[in-house]
């Protein structure tokens, strides 16, 4: 059987990749939708599929339901974010029709909210998961993976640098603005507080990339870690910018909208997404992620274990592709006999994760540490 797959925002950074890799699996095919038939054409007439491709013209904000119905895909991949400003409509719909869907989010509330449609999904029998993206499918596979060589979990400070040159779009761009200098809550010593978007200033030093500054950031694992690793008493996120002067200029910005001076920094998105592009020739392609996981080992000493991973040529955004391309997979397959509604935790291990990532430009170590 071969599964139609829909992508919404199939032709953007994210679902373009998602739409070529996808497109040479013999048992799919690929529908490349979003709100420009044009660039939805363009893309699907440059890929190399097995099954001939299509494109649709889609707006989730205007009869997205009754123009579902005209696809009949059985799977759908929603990478039109910000999800942070958008409500269940897509997935509900996709319950509604007994399809499966998978999103991209980041947005915290959305996805540790996605499980107030376990009924509805259980009741269709589909699959409906949220946060497909490194936060929180790769940063749970991890902690999964090597909270076996603890015998204590007390900490978990993790975080990503990004390249200068990387594809970025608006809706990322929006997606971060949009909690700068805001208030969310995360565990610290075992209490939660209150920390603000983009303050928390910090240098770290990353082996093969070198010091780069980083902030607090609001990512789902902040609201579902604490009930998935209830040992843990300390929760920190952090996202940086390669190039300095930016960074520390959002960081300037995060304190200016802290005080009330700037009220709606999101509204500048595509400004200052524009500007950022006139830095590319001061930056590289090189990004960055670490999961460093502190508490005591298996013969009671104090430990720390690093997991560091380097991303260069570019390949850096294709790491939060690789849950939903995975995902579809395994549904087309059938090895995913559940239904429900779920954010993307324990459906993708570790080496499986990985080895999705073996043909890109991108490598990782693991370091240890005992007091």
């Amino acid at each position: 059987m071969i599964f139609r797959v829909l992508i919404i925002g199939g032709y953007g950074n994210f679902g373009s990749y998602i739409s070529k890799t996808l497109a040479k699996e013999s048992n799919i095919q690929i529908i490349v939708a979003g709100r420009s038939l044009k660039k939805s054409l363009q893309l699907i007439a440059k890929l190399d599929a097995i099954n001939p491709p299509e494109a649709a013209e889609l707006d989730i904000q205007d009869n997205f339901a009754e123009k579902l119905i005209t696809v009949h895909p059985q799977i759908v991949i929603h990478t039109s974010g910000p999800f942070q400003a958008q409500g269940y409509a897509v997935a509900e719909a996709c319950i509604q029709q007994g399809i499966h869907y998978i999103d991209l989010a980041d947005g915290r509330d959305f996805v540790a909210g996605i499980e107030r449609l376990n009924q509805q999904a259980n009741e269709q029998c589909v699959l409906v998961v949220s946060g497909a993206s490194s936060v929180p499918c790769l940063t749970s596979a991890l902690v999964d993976f090597y909270q076996t060589e603890f015998k204590r979990m007390d900490s978990l400070d993790y975080g990503v640098t990004t390249a200068q040159k990387t594809t970025r779009g608006l809706a990322t761009t929006a997606a971060i603005l949009g909690y700068t200098g805001k208030a969310f809550k995360t565990l610290i010593h075992g209490k939660q507080k209150a920390i603000f978007g983009w303050q928390g200033l910090r240098l770290r030093q990353y082996k093969k990339l070198g010091w780069r500054f980083l902030s607090h950031c609001d990512v789902p694992d902040l609201a579902l870690f604490p009930q998935r690793y209830p040992q843990l008493k300390t929760i920190q996120f952090y996202a940086g910018l390669e190039l300095s002067l930016i960074h520390l200029t959002l960081w300037f910005l995060s304190g200016l909208v802290r005080l009330g001076i700037i009220r709606h920094l999101e509204k500048a998105a595509l400004l200052m997404l524009r500007i950022s592009f006139l830095f590319d020739i001061f930056g590289s392609s090189a990004s960055g992620f670490h999961l460093t996981l502190t508490g005591l080992g298996k013969k009671d000493e104090a430990k720390s274990l690093t997991f560091e991973l380097t991303a260069k040529s570019g390949d850096g955004p294709y790491i939060p592709c690789m849950p939903a391309i995975l995902m579809a997979k395994k549904i087309v397959k059938g090895d995913i006999k559940k239904y429900g509604a779920f954010p993307c935790m324990g459906f993708i291990d570790l080496d499986e994760y990985l080895n999705a990532l073996a043909e890109l430009d991108i490598n990782w170590e693991v370091m240890r540490s005992f007091n």
